[in-house]
């Protein structure tokens, strides 16, 4: 029924009846999609508004910021870590937009073979030239919970392989740990330890440690406190000369 249909009735029901019709016959069909679409869709929107805020605080705070940041990026620091939506690098470390380039993946996996990371590590070291690199797990990693288990995941089981291997490779010291949440810590621990080695093997990074006092280190981020804790990197003069020996290509 239309609201013309209704034109004659005067009860209350029938009135508001014909007012609905009368807001459904005048609404634009797109606005009415963009309503049914944006329902369930709360977050994303929050999302934008915030932006809008952040972005009129900080022109506010600093004029400069945004001009300056459009006109190029000299980051000091590359930063390795989980996609874990709750370690924000730059939120963590108190750092302004501009001041850490960034690769994150599933469990901050760090694979030879693996041409995205690679591709980020020779933009960093190769043309940014940052001083140093960081590689950073945390405490109830979901990636290390995985591969604590036996489920299978699909294409997630192939990414979490290198560090299935150091679960194997470590078994019995893992094992000896009763607590669950120290066992996942500690191969969080290892697979930091692991990725660093990973990293050090790469010509371009090989060739910055020796000419410019490139470091690399390891950190995992503790949820329960908000605070990072140093992951033991360190190796001896032999090590490093093996190495550079080793994967230092012509």
């Amino acid at each position: 029924m239309s609201a013309a249909e209704l034109d004659n009735s005067s009860s209350p029901r029938a009135h508001k009846r014909r007012k609905t019709l009368d807001m459904a016959e005048n609404k634009d069909p797109k606005e009415m999609a963009g309503a049914t679409l944006d329902k369930g869709h709360e977050a994303y929107h929050s999302c934008l508004s915030s932006n809008k805020e952040w972005a009129a605080e900080y022109t506010k705070a600093n004029p400069d910021f945004f001009g300056k940041s459009a006109q190029g990026q000299t980051p000091q620091v590359l930063w390795i870590g989980c996609s874990d939506s709750r370690v924000p690098e730059s939120t963590i470390l108190g750092q302004a937009p501009g001041a850490l380039f960034v690769h994150r993946n599933i469990a901050n996996v760090i694979s030879p073979t693996d041409t995205s990371i690679l591709s980020v590590v020779e933009f960093a070291v190769g043309a940014i030239q940052v001083k140093d690199i960081v590689v950073c797990g945390h405490t109830k990693c979901g990636g290390v919970n995985a591969t604590l288990g036996n489920s299978k995941l699909g294409i997630l089981d192939v990414w979490l392989q290198p560090m299935r291997i150091l679960r194997e490779k470590h078994h019995e010291e893992l094992e000896k740990l009763g607590d669950p949440e120290e066992k996942r810590t500690a191969l969080s621990r290892l697979n930091v330890q692991a990725g660093v080695d990973t990293l050090r093997r790469i010509p371009v990074v090989i060739e910055a440690m020796k000419e410019r006092d490139l470091q690399v280190h390891g950190l995992i981020y503790n949820l329960h406190t908000g605070l990072l804790d140093d992951v033991e990197t360190r190796e001896d003069e032999s090590r490093k000369e093996t190495r550079a020996s080793t994967f230092t290509l012509q």
